[in-house]
């Protein structure tokens, strides 16, 4: 990624998957303060402290937290920063109550067998709404899809896109409530028309780098779109490998029965397997999903058999 893409006074750290990209916008003067989006996964919390603080210009404090959606890799650093900055927190209105009543199943980190610190809210971040920070004002859009809550921010001057999970330069994040059985593809394909119809030319994406091919990016989405529209079980598949991968970034290595106990038991997964592959027995279908990711290198198998155990690559 190069910084040359990116608006004056604005900083991109580029994580990777189990952490979000985290995204601060400084303002015109240390006075002011910087404004985070996003902090990461919890387990990178202490990580995601030492990055921003090295981020931060000469005597400029962190003065507010913006979360595009509460998925755990989104927002698991809040409270950690919070803890070392005392900054409020600002969060998509889908989601206000349940984080305030701290309801981890509304949350879906329970659901995904994810972690996440509790942390509270200080306000909502409304779809119409503009956050302003140094001379750049973000416009806030609904972004649904991807998560129902979701929001991208826009800065119109300079065409640039804050675009979350609703877009990344090949492809977009998991359509989580296609796993719950709700429907959901039409609002990806109007959360891709809102972007196209605001013509950024620069898109800062939840995880990757910072990229300028919109086009390519939007038409590369649609394709999987359709093709998951076409094959809803491919759907569900695609997001049970990235969900383990995710918990293998997590953990790092895990006993082969350790990870199927993980995977059996983790409710959106185990809903997964009874709404499209029961035909299989669950242990057998787990076993195999696995097995998957290890013939195509996504994990690594120390041996063959139960004792092997499993690492990311």
């Amino acid at each position: 990624m190069s910084d040359s893409l990116l608006p004056a006074g604005v900083t991109v750290l580029e994580r990777g998957w189990l952490s979000s990209n985290n995204i601060l916008l400084h303002g015109t003067s240390a006075d002011e303060g910087a404004v985070l989006i996003d902090s990461g996964y919890a387990s990178h919390a202490q990580q995601t402290l030492a990055l921003i603080g090295d981020a931060l210009h000469e005597g400029e404090s962190l003065r507010l937290i913006a979360n595009t959606h509460l998925h755990s890799d989104h927002c698991g650093g809040n409270a950690a920063l919070v803890a070392r900055h005392g900054c409020p927190i600002v969060i998509p209105p889908g989601d206000f109550e349940a984080v305030q009543a701290w309801d981890e199943r509304r949350l879906s980190y329970r659901a995904t067998g994810q972690r996440c610190e509790r942390f509270s809210a200080a306000g909502k971040l409304l779809p119409g709404d503009r956050l302003r920070q140094g001379r750049l004002i973000w416009e806030v859009h609904a972004a649904p899809g991807h998560d129902p809550h979701s929001v991208i921010l826009f800065e119109r001057s300079l065409r640039t896109l804050i675009s979350a999970d609703a877009l990344w330069e090949r492809g977009f994040g998991i359509v989580f409530p296609e796993l719950d059985g709700d429907s959901a593809f039409d609002e990806v394909e109007d959360t891709l028309n809102i972007i196209e119809a605001l013509r950024p030319e620069v898109v800062i994406p939840g995880h990757g780098a910072v990229f300028i091919d919109v086009p390519g990016a939007l038409s590369t989405a649609r394709q999987k779109l359709a093709y998951f529209r076409k094959e809803p079980a491919r759907h569900a598949l695609h997001a049970v490998k990235a969900l383990i991968v995710f918990h293998m970034l997590e953990v790092q290595e895990s006993r082969l029965q350790a990870l199927i106990d993980w995977l059996t038991q983790t409710p959106v997964l185990l809903d997964i397997w009874q709404r499209f592959y029961s035909a299989e027995p669950l242990q057998i279908w787990a076993e195999r999903v696995i097995g998957d990711l290890v013939r195509n290198k996504a994990l690594n198998a120390s041996s063959a058999g139960a004792d092997a155990v499993i690492s990311i690559r």
